[in-house]
């Protein structure tokens, strides 16, 4: 059973999104890294790149396949996690903290309202099992 944190929000395709003002992080979830097994690769936008709800803002890659990430909300890129660069793997290891991937200035803060809470998440999950 893949771990659901209470205070974050999520979507359909397995990114996860917390809101700190008009910023938020963002991330994918313990179920998206548990079915992509081992990441070997990651590529992330640059600082200043703007996008789109449902914009492919970067890629993951494991050993078994590759997969975009899709930003939750739109916005602007104002940190990316560096650390993920040189070492993937964290995102197999916490994917909730360390693993982090952007950090974005959000355009539409009512956007968050469309994505899943907690249990809505976990229900998602639930039907695909």
């Amino acid at each position: 059973m893949s771990l659901v944190p209470e205070n974050l929000r999520y979507t359909k395709d397995d990114e996860w999104i917390k809101l700190d003002g008009d910023e938020a992080t963002v991330g994918v979830t313990d179920y998206a890294q548990d079915s992509l097994s081992d990441i070997v690769y990651l590529e992330l936008p640059d600082v200043g790149d703007s996008f789109s709800a449902g914009e492919t803002f970067g890629v993951v890659e494991s050993v078994k396949a590759a997969a975009d990430l899709l930003m939750p909300i739109s916005g602007e890129i104002v940190a990316i996690n560096e650390d993920l660069i040189d070492s993937p793997e964290l995102v197999n290891e916490d994917p909730y903290g360390k693993a982090w991937m952007v950090k974005v200035k959000l355009s539409d803060p009512a956007q968050i309202d469309e994505l899943m809470d907690t249990a809505a998440y976990q229900a998602y999950l639930d039907s695909r099992d």
